[in-house]
């Protein structure tokens, strides 16, 4: 230990990579950046806040489910804790197709948190320091290490920023405001200021939570019941699925009404997101209770889900209720809801602003283009979500370490991932607000699949190093055997026997004229592979993941060609790569607006030019030109 006398010393433990923040995409990057070999440390304000849950208890949903399936095929660890500690699974849309069919499952937020944790603790090359980051040290436009709140130097090649909601957060309802992180944990100081030296641009965002209410104060019987599904699918693809086919909990459906809504309408002028108390831009899809009167003021009735917060507390949380509304109009507005007229807050609902960046400052691979070996990853990126943030850190974790490995880092395209999707929306677009996945903002969802994650990105993860040779040996089997049965169903043929002609009336199809091949029934929309197995006798003996892929694959073949044909004019234009040191201004042709934006994001292709809002389909064309 080296001591100066302004109190600044050298800690001589040597990292390679240093992870501020320990939320979800913290956790990711970490364990990343240690499973590929690196010396890492992740920094935070409190170890009690490893993979905490600060707003809803759950993982997965819409497009979410699709994210942590992503996350898990490429090596990382959010859908292998949710399989450890849900107390309720449910995937959603089934009544639509494949492609927005998502998990989502109830954590134990408590449990999830310890597991995690006990992951972090038991990695390799990692380890945690319960302490605030200060400072990020560079010299010459590349980081050289962190300093922290105690004075500590800790010198390391690069930092992973992953800092969420603590950045000079501060919590809100009506007129009180406490200078906190979420929870009433420490929030982080001294960053920004920091951040604001080394040239990057902040945001000031908001989000807020609803209140939590004590279940013995809740009259269930006035609600409607929401089980979770006889049979769970798990989230990771390594998952057992008999480990995970457990005695579920239930959540439960009420609904706002006209008195609740006149209440809130009545304290409107109390509301700190109304009077201009908070200065952060919220999420749009994920409003407070007042903004959706405010609104939706023709809207009778807006749903509210009533969900455990684990097996071990009384904690329910009251999920499409977020506010920030004084404390007297939240105990009025929760108590005119049906089953909550003598609901106990344990905790009351708030907003919390808090400090993030402008991703355009970022690269695709997540590295701040002005400075060298510093990474950014989930809500500091200007997102929103515990999903978002993991595959965020997981990217970040990756490119930190390839970084150091002096490999090119790696980016998930538009086509590959909803990962591609997320991070690109990020570093391309302008958002003025939290950035949420929704499965409309996917290009070619009906390929994004949640069930075809592992397909699309495993291989991946082998390459990078995060999965083992014998996981990537399963996945090669599994693909064997889904073209080796679709070729057979292609091939076998079915004729007009009695017995076939029951099973089509059985499921309401239309019976058969002539002989057709088994792949013909399944493409009808009231067929599938699974019914028609009575009638073909040749069937192997294949696991549920396999079967599954058979009957999506031969059921929209046409789409699905569709979309690769789409998907191979994208990638047309994302081989067109632009030159770093190109120089927008000498180019006669292109627009003012759109030099100006090219000048400030620099796309790599003239793929990533032409999502850029402010670019033309004109300045597109005068680019290829340029460029030819």
């Amino acid at each position: 230990m080296k001591y100066s006398a302004n109190s600044v010393w050298e800690n001589k433990d040597e990292y390679d990579i240093a992870v501020i923040g320990a939320g979800h995409a913290g956790c990711e990057a970490a364990l990343a950046s240690a499973r590929l070999g690196f010396k890492t440390v992740v920094f935070t304000v409190s170890v009690d806040s490893i993979a905490l849950m600060p707003c809803n208890p759950n993982i997965g949903g819409s497009s979410k489910g699709h994210l942590v399936r992503e996350v898990d095929a490429l090596g990382g660890e959010m859908g292998k804790v949710i399989d450890r500690t849900f107390i309720q699974s449910k995937m959603l849309n089934q009544s639509k197709g494949p492609a927005v069919h998502s998990l989502r499952a109830q954590a134990d937020k408590a449990d999830y948190s310890r597991a995690m944790r006990q992951v972090l603790e038991a990695q390799e090359n990692l380890d945690i320091r319960q302490m605030e980051v200060t400072d990020i040290l560079a010299e010459d436009g590349k980081v050289t290490g962190v300093q922290t709140y105690s004075g500590a130097i800790y010198c390391c090649r690069a930092v992973v920023l992953c800092t969420g909601t603590y950045l000079r957060a501060r919590c809100i309802y009506g007129d009180v405001s406490a200078d906190t992180g979420p929870n009433g944990l420490q929030r982080a100081n001294h960053l920004t200021d920091s951040l604001k030296s080394l040239g990057i641009n902040m945001y000031r965002f908001k989000t807020g939570t609803p209140a939590r209410i004590d279940r013995t104060s809740i009259d269930f019987s006035k609600m409607e019941e929401q089980k979770g599904d006889e049979r769970v699918v798990p989230f990771s693809f390594t998952t057992n699925p008999e480990d995970v086919q457990i005695d579920q909990v239930s959540c439960w459906l009420t609904y706002t009404n006209e008195t609740t809504h006149e209440i809130i309408r009545k304290n409107l002028d109390r509301s700190p997101l109304f009077s201009g108390a908070i200065e952060g831009t919220g999420p749009r899809y994920c409003p407070s209770i007042e903004d959706k009167v405010v609104k939706f003021p023709d809207k009778e009735r807006h749903q509210v889900f009533i969900e455990p917060e684990g097996i071990h507390t009384n904690e329910m949380y009251i999920g499409g209720m977020s506010s920030s509304l004084p404390e007297d109009v939240q105990y009025a507005m929760y108590r005119s809801v049906p089953g909550l007229e003598n609901a106990k807050i344990v905790r009351n609902a708030y907003a919390i602003e808090y400090d993030c960046i402008d991703a355009r400052q970022l690269k695709s691979t997540l590295e701040f283009k002005n400075i060298e070996g510093l990474f950014s990853g989930g809500q500091f990126n200007g997102s929103s979500g515990y999903e978002e943030a993991a595959a965020q850190g997981l990217i970040a974790g990756i490119n930190a370490a390839r970084k150091l490995q002096g490999k090119e880092g790696i980016v998930i395209d538009r086509s590959q991932g909803y990962i591609g999707v997320l991070i690109d929306d990020l570093v391309t677009k302008e958002s003025r607000e939290p950035y949420r996945m929704m499965t409309s903002r996917a290009e070619y969802r009906l390929l994004l699949r949640q069930d075809n994650a592992d397909m699309r990105l495993t291989k991946i993860g082998y390459e990078v190093g995060l999965i083992s040779q014998e996981r990537y040996d399963r996945l090669l089997e599994k693909e064997r055997m889904i073209e080796e049965e679709i070729r057979r169903v292609e091939h076998t043929n079915i004729g007009t026997s009695e017995k076939v002609q029951d099973i089509l009336t059985k499921y309401g199809s239309t019976p058969l004229n002539s002989g057709t091949t088994l792949a013909e029934l399944i493409r009808r929309p009231e067929l599938s592979y699974e019914k028609l197995e009575e009638i073909d006798s040749g069937r192997p003996k294949l696991p549920y993941d396999v079967v599954e892929q058979v009957d999506i694959n031969i059921k929209y073949e046409g789409y699905i060609k569709r979309q690769m044909r789409q998907v191979e004019q994208f990638k047309k234009l994302e081989n067109k790569k632009i030159p770093q040191d190109i120089n927008y201004d000498e180019i006669p042709s292109l627009r003012i607006e759109a030099k100006q934006k090219l000048n400030q994001i620099r796309p790599v292709s003239i793929g990533q030019a032409s999502r850029i809002s402010g670019v033309s389909p004109a300045d597109v064309s005068v680019l290829l030109v340029y460029l030819k």
